[in-house]
């Protein structure tokens, strides 16, 4: 058991106007979680290269949490970062967003948040300064 499960995915050789287009990724990410059963509260997006190399940063918060994405579109990178909590499978989340954005070469990497084991409650842990 555990609390969550946080996607980080890696994409590579995606399309540079894909790489620039903040409105449509942000537009995706949500309508994906939403297919995928989130609850979408709150979307934000940042387009970067005035002073920096074109991209953005563009963030769906979610009732079980986030989906995130950061492009580098001179290189034709996007890291896209799934966490969900509850019923909500962040896999559905990127295979619907998958569906509506071309990514590229993908890369996933999964990660339990929080795993409750069911001795947990038997031991005893240090407070985070003694350990």
């Amino acid at each position: 058991m555990h609390k969550g499960t946080h996607l980080l995915v890696d994409c590579r050789n995606v399309p540079r106007d894909v790489c620039l287009n903040d409105a449509a990724m942000l537009s995706a990410m949500a309508r994906a979680a939403q297919r995928a059963g989130a609850n979408v509260i709150s979307q934000v997006r940042y387009r970067f290269g005035h002073n920096s190399p074109p991209g953005f940063t563009a963030v769906v918060v979610l009732d079980e949490s986030h989906c995130s994405a950061h492009t580098y579109a001179d290189l034709g990178l996007i890291a896209i970062d799934i966490f969900t909590c509850g019923f909500t499978n962040p896999r559905d989340v990127l295979a619907y967003l998958r569906e509506e954005i071309d990514l590229g070469d993908v890369e996933i990497r999964e990660f339990t948040r929080f795993p409750v084991h069911p001795d947990a409650m038997l031991t005893t842990t240090a407070p985070p300064s003694q350990v």
